[in-house]
């Protein structure tokens, strides 16, 4: 082959100065190892923020509690602690993890466990009190004036000390019903113990249609349920209770009212991001529905602020 037929020979700059020929001209082990060090980092930045958004929120619910009558037997003698449906499927509609809180007991006898509600407070990013049976008067230092309105003193103890937990955890906590009622008493406030008793000019709270029940409600100037719902005057809501607050708590700031009684339907504690109670039911509201109020938003701003104190 002639030597005008050879092909071009490509210079190995390696053979020069031992570096290979991507590398930037008179670049140094220092910046070029910075140069990795930064790129590291960013890696590890974007892993921590694909995970901070996208880990799926674990929401804790208080459990009702069913109390043997005696002389039952089986399944009914005993203890039990449900979840109604509803909640859980309300809660879950944001596509998040729902898991019931147990009543905890470290000093049983034939189970006991070093297992606290602080714990579950710890691992779990937002709290929902459910409804169900009266808050015990004895709860808020008084005595109940029919036998039928002693509530439920032990879950009453229970979901006190659950509230609190996740209270002192900084997380969110969404009280629904009793749940509202329970956020008061928390704080020093009391209750009217029959609405129809307590308060003779107001309307029907509750009656034999349960979760077909409704009424108005209005949001005072300068609640954050004003904010969220601006675009509503007289919203409707579903409506089973015949208790409700009556002094309010420290720190407690009414978000909601019944249209046109006054009796307090929303309240809010002050001192924390989401604290909230509704003594309506939002998890027999349809998502998107027009004749009810459409709550998701305030279970969007509850997960919202769930996110955003999951690692305190």
């Amino acid at each position: 082959m002639d030597e005008e037929d050879q092909p071009e020979r490509i210079p190995d700059r390696r053979s020069q100065d031992n570096a290979p020929r991507y590398q930037r001209p008179n670049d140094t082990p220092l910046a070029l190892g910075w140069r990795v060090l930064q790129s590291r980092m960013r890696a590890a930045r974007d892993k921590l923020s694909r995970s901070f958004m996208h880990r799926t929120l674990r929401i804790g619910v208080s459990a009702r509690i069913f109390h043997p009558e005696p002389g039952a037997t089986g399944l009914r003698s005993k203890n039990l602690q449900y979840l109604e449906e509803s909640i859980a499927h309300w809660v879950m509609s944001r596509d998040v993890l729902v898991f019931m809180v147990p009543t905890v007991n470290t000093s049983g006898l034939l189970h006991p466990s070093n297992i606290t509600l602080q714990h579950y407070a710890r691992q779990l990013d937002g709290l929902v009190l459910q409804g169900g049976a009266d808050v015990c008067p004895q709860s808020y230092s008084e005595s109940p004036t029919r036998p039928e309105w002693s509530g439920d003193r032990a879950r009453d103890l229970y979901e006190l000390e659950l509230l609190h937990a996740f209270v002192e955890a900084g997380k969110p906590v969404l009280g629904i019903c009793r749940g509202c009622q329970l956020l008061n008493v928390a704080f020093g406030g009391t209750l009217y113990q029959d609405i129809e008793e307590n308060v003779p000019d107001s309307i029907a709270h509750v009656n034999a249609d349960y979760d077909a029940h409704k009424h108005a409600v209005r949001f005072p100037p300068g609640s954050s349920l004003g904010q969220m719902f601006k675009n509503y005057t007289r919203p409707i809501v579903n409506s089973i209770h015949h208790q409700a607050v009556k002094d309010l708590g420290r720190d407690m700031r009414i978000e909601a009212i019944s249209d046109p009684d006054g009796v307090v339907e929303a309240i809010r504690y002050t001192k924390a991001d989401f604290v909230m109670g509704l003594q309506w039911h939002p998890e027999f509201h349809r998502a998107g529905g027009v004749e009810l109020l459409d709550c998701t938003p305030i279970l969007d701003e509850f997960l919202r602020a769930a996110r955003e104190t999951r690692f305190l």
